[in-house]
């Protein structure tokens, strides 16, 4: 039985396994990291497809499970014990460009996508099952009403695009969403825009949404004199009224050099 503090809802549907199996182009010569390997659900999938598989798991009620049929049958399946959010990611994957997978847990996602962007230099691709509404967010482009600072965020670093809605009964327990499988490409926006400092950009994105209602100008008063940012927003061509969600990656990353 799933612990729902966990968040878990493993993914039983061979049916809907398969068709998700079937979007990753898996290679042989691939690493792949996979994110909550539940009982071996993708895992098993994955393990004949793929060069070397990463399998993090936090409950420890399955790791006996895991770890019993890594030295059995998958040979080239390493099972690491912990909560992804406390691993060292950049350490683990030190070894070349690697790919990931996950099943995620819904009320984390954010804090685990900014997690494995830290480690981007060492990330190719980022495959994960999440509430249908969050990937919504993340692929939001600018002036639809789901654009916030999460798309961004993932825009930045990543090309996302939705590859499939997955309904409630291709989980044990079922969630009360709809799910999809989102797919990411790195890197994103982030190779052309040549931010330096990236982590201050990031604030800056976060300032530039804090409060979506309110123009960019007001958002941005934090950080400079209002007459300075009317200016800079003028010397940019933004519309003096506008709304961060309004703007894109481009259209910040000018701004963001004009008032750092």
């Amino acid at each position: 039985m799933a612990r729902q503090r966990l968040g878990q809802h493993f993914l039983k549907n061979p049916v809907w396994r398969e068709r998700i199996l079937e979007t990753l182009a898996l290679r042989k010569e691939d690493t792949w990291l996979e994110i909550g390997a539940g009982h071996g659900e993708m895992t098993e999938m994955l393990a004949p497809r793929v060069g070397r598989l990463i399998a993090i798991e936090t409950d420890k009620r399955l790791l006996p499970g895991l770890q019993r049929r890594a030295e059995q049958e998958w040979k080239n399946v390493e099972i690491v014990a912990g909560d992804v959010l406390n691993l060292d990611l950049r350490a683990m994957l030190a070894d070349g460009r690697v790919r990931v997978y996950g099943n995620l847990p819904y009320y984390i996602t954010s804090p685990i996508l900014q997690k494995l962007f830290e480690a981007a230099e060492r990330l190719s691709s980022i495959a994960i099952v999440i509430q249908w509404e969050v990937a919504a967010r993340i692929v939001a482009k600018p002036g639809n009403r789901d654009y916030a600072y999460l798309s961004t965020l993932c825009q930045f670093y990543a090309r996302a695009e939705v590859e499939m809605k997955i309904p409630p009964g291709a989980f044990d327990p079922p969630p009360k969403v709809t799910s999809a499988l989102l797919a990411m490409r790195l890197p994103g926006a982030r190779a052309e825009l040549g931010i330096a400092d990236e982590g201050a950009f990031l604030g800056f994105l976060q300032k530039c949404f804090a409060q979506k209602r309110k123009t960019l100008r007001k958002n941005l008063r934090a950080l400079a004199a209002d007459e300075r940012i009317r200016e800079v927003i003028a010397e940019c061509r933004i519309r003096p009224d506008a709304r961060a969600e309004q703007l894109s990656l481009k259209q910040f990353g000018a701004l963001f050099a004009k008032l750092a």
